[in-house]
């Protein structure tokens, strides 16, 4: 039996293992500490080592160091995700939570050396191969579910069917609505996969947040990007409702919150059965050929 908790309200609770891309910084990072103080084991997945070290010491500051963990990877990379899902499952054979916040702006594009364009890569391909690389694992667990922070509830523009890779024409942000609009579409189809799976999926728009925001941006973003720094609600109060969905994941195949707020996902438009199911089976071509 797996060791328990007792919290400050003595309720009694799982000892989780939550995996968590995009840890380094902002939410991810925030989300990762609140879970080690919580008891928590946190797997932490990014690019920068520097930065990684810095969770870890952060981790023993807290008494922690044997329950966090860090695995470097270029998660904008297929071969990557492939890998630290491997490796995950080899030292973790259960996962209790999935934890999907990794983003990087580019103001211009850039493709991955394996071809892709850097925000459909790391912002959706990287959701997708880790959501369906460790559903074995996560359904081992006790109550497993896949946190997907994104943006649902927001009236986005529908998938670029005939330029994905943004070939044609490049915007930061049309790439950055598109990768939000692919995520909508993962969590759609991948609860309607769900079958005899336990895997709660669960798409979160945190709001506006005073993050890093990570990224490589021109003159005039970055102008934005200074602005939504200011404005932006802290990461701790966008960390919180997050935590919630952790401790008592809902029992649906798939949810939505905006804000810690529940939304319905029965809306064509927000939530596309259809496009969904398109969308799948296009990515499911792209990582064959």
């Amino acid at each position: 039996m797996r060791s328990l908790l007792c919290t400050k309200r003595s309720r009694r609770l799982w000892v989780k293992t939550v995996v968590i891309s995009g840890g380094n910084d902002g939410i991810g990072r925030g989300l990762a500490l609140t879970r080690l103080e919580r008891g928590d084991q946190v797997v932490v997945l990014g690019r920068s080592e520097v930065k990684g070290k810095a969770f870890l010491e952060a981790a023993a500051a807290r008494d922690a160091a044997d329950r966090a963990f860090f695995i470097a990877a270029d998660l904008s990379l297929v071969a990557e995700n492939k890998r630290v899902v491997e490796e995950i499952t080899a030292s973790f054979p259960v996962v209790d939570v999935l934890v999907l916040c990794a983003r990087f702006f580019r103001s211009a594009r850039y493709e991955t050396p394996e071809g892709y364009e850097n925000t459909f890569a790391l912002e959706y391909l990287s959701r997708y191969l880790l959501s369906h690389g460790l559903t074995e694992a996560l359904e081992k667990s006790e109550a497993p579910v896949i946190v997907n922070v994104a943006g649902p509830g927001i009236q986005k523009p529908g998938i670029r069917w005939n330029d994905l890779q943004s070939r044609q024409s490049y915007s930061g942000i049309a790439a950055q609505m598109q990768a939000g609009t692919a995520n909508d579409l993962l969590g759609v189809d991948y609860a309607a996969k769900r079958g005899d799976r336990r895997t709660s999926y669960v798409l979160v728009n945190p709001g506006s947040t005073a993050t890093s925001f990570a990224g490589a941006y021109d003159p005039v973003t970055q102008q934005q990007v200074d602005a939504m720094k200011r404005m932006g609600k802290p990461v701790a109060q966008a960390v919180a409702p997050i935590t919630a969905v952790i401790d008592a994941p809902p029992a649906e195949p798939l949810s939505a919150y905006v804000e810690g707020q529940r939304i319905a996902v029965d809306h064509p438009a927000l939530f596309d059965k259809k496009g969904a199911v398109r969308l799948a089976q296009v990515t499911q071509e792209l990582l064959a050929s």
